[in-house]
């Protein structure tokens, strides 16, 4: 089966946050997650949809970390998190997005911020 790929936008700065984001909706693609990539090319990343906390064990490289609540607003960010991490449980989390490592700088995003998809 095809993974959904979308476009992530912060509507709030007028930046693109990847082209190329998976999508991962289902029990085994949150699980697996991206154990196992050699890293995140730019302009990609991984939306996991229900989550309210993530980790980087097993991983080979550093991520941007966003969690986003029901409405797709930024309320928590972890730039460059490390691998062997795991983050705070984020209650008010519906989703996380994990981003290529300076993606959070580049776009100047910061909490609080919209985001929008599109196929």
């Amino acid at each position: 089966m095809e993974t959904e790929t979308i476009a992530v936008l912060n509507t709030t700065r007028n930046t693109v946050l990847g082209e190329q984001i998976k999508v991962a909706g289902t029990s085994l693609r949150r699980l697996v997650g991206l154990l196992g990539k050699p890293g995140l090319e730019p302009g990609t990343g991984l939306l996991i949809i229900p989550s309210q906390a993530i980790h980087t064990v097993a991983m080979r490289f550093a991520i941007d970390v966003v969690f986003l609540d029901r409405n797709w607003r930024v309320i928590h960010l972890r730039p460059a998190m490390p691998p062997f991490r795991m983050t705070g449980l984020h209650w008010k989390a519906r989703s996380v997005l994990e981003l290529p490592a300076g993606v959070i700088a580049q776009t100047s995003t910061v909490v609080g911020d919209q985001l929008s998809f599109t196929e």
